[in-house]
């Protein structure tokens, strides 16, 4: 059936989810577009419970009309937040406050490609949100999401400047790194809680690397350390 009307019922419950956190936490359901992301859900072995393709199920305009994007995508589509993997990891990043979602989503890219887990504390960027999800490339349904007490092993603050050198380190077994918000870092708390404090050495001008790109060097080099 070609739902015609912008009030049918699949498209109210899809613009809230690409809109709205609350909503998706509400109801445990989460909306992405673009045929890659779904092509991503598919090869992970998620089904949509949910599937709207321009022109075939839904009239293009009235999908295009509840887009995020700037090129409106010919699929959207709808998953069960409790369907995405949930295993643990021996190595993981914990994300402390990190609000912007491109950063959350290309840490969770990050984190697809060295095998480790993503853990959320409250304040960062929903992982589930648009911006997120494409910037995620498809991780999201590869890379396990945790709590952030819920990370494994020994803990790794990862600071600007002070720390122990990262390559330095001697990490054995279950690891997380901990990333703060670019401008205001890890809070002293959580850093003198942690088990080890360490920065990124750099050589040049730079006073500090964006967190997406610190959390990729932190899971390089614990792959280093353990191969």
């Amino acid at each position: 059936m070609l739902i015609t009307s912008a009030s049918n019922p699949t498209l109210k419950l899809v613009r809230k989810l690409l809109a709205q956190k609350r909503k998706r936490e509400e109801l445990g359901l989460f909306a992405v577009e673009g045929e890659d992301l779904v092509e991503s859900a598919a090869a992970a072995g998620i089904e949509p419970i949910e599937r709207l393709v321009a022109g075939e199920n839904v009239e293009a305009e009235l999908l295009a009309a509840i887009s995020t994007l700037p090129h409106p995508a010919r699929v959207v589509a709808v998953y069960r937040t409790a369907d995405l993997p949930r295993e643990a990891r021996e190595t993981a990043l914990a994300l402390w406050r990190v609000s912007d979602p491109g950063n959350v989503g290309t840490l969770l890219r990050a984190a697809d490609a060295f095998g480790a887990a993503v853990a959320i504390s409250e304040g960062c960027a929903d992982p589930l949100g648009s911006k997120a999800l494409r910037a995620s490339a498809g991780a999201i349904f590869r890379v396990p999401l945790l709590a952030f007490d819920d990370a494994p092993g020994e803990r790794v603050a990862l600071v600007a400047h002070g720390g122990t050198p990262l390559q330095q380190l001697a990490l054995a077994g279950p690891t997380t790194f901990i990333l703060g918000a670019e401008r205001e870092g890890l809070p002293e708390e959580l850093v003198a809680d942690s088990n080890h404090v360490a920065t990124i050495v750099t050589t040049g001008a730079a006073e500090s690397l964006n967190v997406a790109v610190a959390g990729a060097i932190a899971l390089y080099e614990r792959s280093r350390g353990s191969s």
